[in-house]
C-alpha cells in the first residue's frame, strides 16, 4: 500500500471543491438494482470502493459507463444475470453488505459465506442485516454458508433495531420500498448519507416518510423507475480540509458545503479554539486559529467531544478532531461510543511526541501543545485515522512518512492533488 511522504510545517491555504459522498454513492449505486430503467448519477467520486462495485455489476452483465473526469455514471441493469451467485464481500469493503437486500429481491436466492468480518475499528456483524431480511419475509438457512431465499416480494413488517446501524437501515429501505404493504423501522439511522439514499429512492418512485428521524415509514410500491440523480457533497471531506487549514495555520475555503449539517460540528471545532464560518455554501476556516481548548462551565470536568450515531458528532470525523487536539493548548476527553478499536492507533501519535492517555477502548484524553517532531508512522486500515496522522505530520516542520496511507484514496479521490493546490509538499510513494 502507498505511503505519504510529508514535508510539513507549511500553512495550507486556498479553495477546495469536495467530491461526492462515498457513503452516499455506495448505497445509491446498489439501489440502482431496484430500478426498472437506466439510472444516471452525477458528482460520482472516483474511489476504489465504487470500482469494485462497478466490476461486480459488469461481471454479471450490467452495462455501466463512467466518465471519471466529469463524475458521471450511467447504469443499466437490463441484462443483469447472476443465477446461483455466491455473494463475496470484497476485501476491505465491508459496505458491499448493502447488496443483500436488492440482490435477494431480484434473484430470490443468495448463498452468502458465513464469514462476518471486521476491520481495524472492530467487528462488523451480519446479524442486523439478516434479522431485517428475515422480518421482511426472507428465509435463512445455515449450513456452513448462509442461504437466503425469498418467495415473491418482500412482505411489510415492523422492526425495531438493536442499535442505529447505517447499513442495516439502508438495507431495510431498499427491501421495504418494493414490499407488499407498509413497513416501519424504529431506531433507524439518520446520517446524511442515509437521508441521501432515501431521497434518491423517493425520486425513483418510493414512498419513504420520516427521513432524517429515528423512525421510517415505508409504503411499498409496485416498481421503481430510473432517472438522473446527483450524489451529495461529502461533508467528511469538507471537515477534513477545514481541519487541515486550522492545524497548519492557513486559511481554507471549501465550496459546495452543506451548512445545515454543521451546527454541532462547528461547536465541536469551537471546543478546540477553531472558528468555522459559512458564506452561503462555502465553508471557511480563517488563518491563525487560537487552538486553545475551551474549558467547560461545569467545574472538575474536562472538555469533551462525544461521537456516536447521527445526530451526535460523526464518529468518522473524531480522528480529525483528535489531531487538532494534539496541537491545541489544554486537555480534552474524546469518547467513541461506536467502535471498540477506534483508538488503537494512539501509539502512532506518540511517535510524533503527542501525549495521549488511553482510558479504555472507547475513551482517550489528549494533553495538547506538547513539543512535536517529525516521525515515520504506520496508518491503520481506517480512513480518517490515516488522514489524522497526515494532519499532525503536516503541522510539524520536517520530513515525516505515513506508511500504508493508501486507504485514504477509498474516500478522497484527489487527496494529494488537493493538498498540493493548498501549498502542501506531499507525495505518494510505493
Amino acid at each position: 500500500m502507498a505511503d505519504l511522504i510529508v514535508n510539513g510545517g507549511k500553512p495550507l491555504s486556498g479553495t477546495i471543491v469536495p467530491s461526492g459522498n462515498k457513503n452516499s454513492a455506495l448505497p445509491i449505486l446498489c439501489a440502482t438494482l431496484l430500478a426498472g430503467d437506466p439510472v444516471r448519477l452525477l458528482n460520482v467520486p472516483d474511489i476504489t470502493d465504487l470500482e469494485k462495485l462497478v466490476g461486480f455489476f459488469t461481471a454479471q452483465g450490467s452495462r455501466i459507463t463512467w466518465d471519471r473526469a466529469k463524475g458521471e455514471m450511467r447504469v443499466d441493469h437490463a441484462n443483469f444475470s447472476a443465477g446461483g451467485l455466491q455473494v463475496e464481500m470484497p476485501a476491505g469493503m465491508r459496505s458491499t453488505v448493502l447488496l443483500l437486500a436488492p440482490l435477494l429481491g431480484r434473484m430470490k436466492k443468495l448463498i452468502v459465506p458465513a464469514n462476518a468480518k471486521g476491520c481495524s475499528l472492530g467487528i462488523r456483524e451480519l446479524d442486523p442485516h439478516l434479522e431485517i431480511l428475515k422480518a421482511l419475509g426472507a428465509g435463512i438457512a445455515r449450513d456452513g454458508a448462509l442461504t437466503l431465499t425469498l418467495d415473491g416480494r418482500y412482505r411489510a413488517t415492523r422492526h425495531w433495531q438493536d442499535y442505529m446501524s447505517v447499513t442495516a437501515t439502508e438495507n431495510f429501505v431498499m427491501a421495504a420500498v418494493l414490499a407488499d404493504g407498509v413497513s416501519i423501522l424504529i431506531n433507524a439511522a439518520s446520517e446524511p448519507h442515509v437521508q441521501d439514499l432515501c431521497a434518491v429512492l423517493n425520486a425513483m418512485g418510493a414512498k419513504i416518510e420520516g427521513v432524517g428521524t429515528s423512525m421510517l415509514r415505508v409504503e411499498g410500491v409496485a416498481a421503481l423507475h430510473g432517472g438522473t440523480f446527483t450524489i451529495a457533497t461529502d461533508y467528511h471531506e469538507v471537515v477534513t480540509f477545514l481541519a487541515l487549514g486550522a492545524i497548519t495555520g492557513g486559511e481554507v475555503r471549501v465550496e459546495r458545503s452543506l451548512p445545515h449539517h454543521f451546527d454541532l460540528i462547528t461547536r465541536s471545532f469551537g471546543k478546540l479554539g477553531v472558528v468555522l464560518g459559512h458564506e452561503g455554501t462555502t465553508a471557511v476556516v480563517g488563518r491563525g486559529q487560537r487552538l486553545v481548548v475551551e474549558p467547560p462551565f461545569t467545574p472538575n470536568l474536562l472538555a469533551k467531544i462525544e461521537a456516536a450515531p447521527w445526530p451526535y458528532f460523526p464518529v468518522d470525523l473524531l480522528p480529525c478532531m483528535l489531531a487538532l487536539a494534539v496541537r491545541a493548548r489544554g486537555e480534552i476527553h474524546f469518547w467513541n461510543k461506536v467502535y471498540e478499536g477506534g483508538f488503537s492507533w494512539m501509539p502512532e501519535l506518540a511517535k510524533f511526541g503527542a501525549h495521549v492517555v488511553t482510558c479504555d477502548p472507547h475513551r482517550v484524553i489528549v494533553f495538547g501543545n506538547r513539543p512535536l517532531r517529525p516521525a515515520v508512522v504506520e496508518a491503520p486500515y481506517v480512513i480518517r485515522a490515516a488522514v489524522a496522522l497526515y494532519m499532525v505530520a503536516a503541522s510539524i516542520p520536517g520530513r515525516s512518512v505515513v506508511r500504508n496511507a493508501g486507504i485514504i484514496q477509498r474516500a478522497h479521490p484527489r487527496f494529494v492533488e488537493n493538498l498540493r493546490a493548498l501549498g502542501a509538499e506531499v507525495e505518494w510513494t510505493g
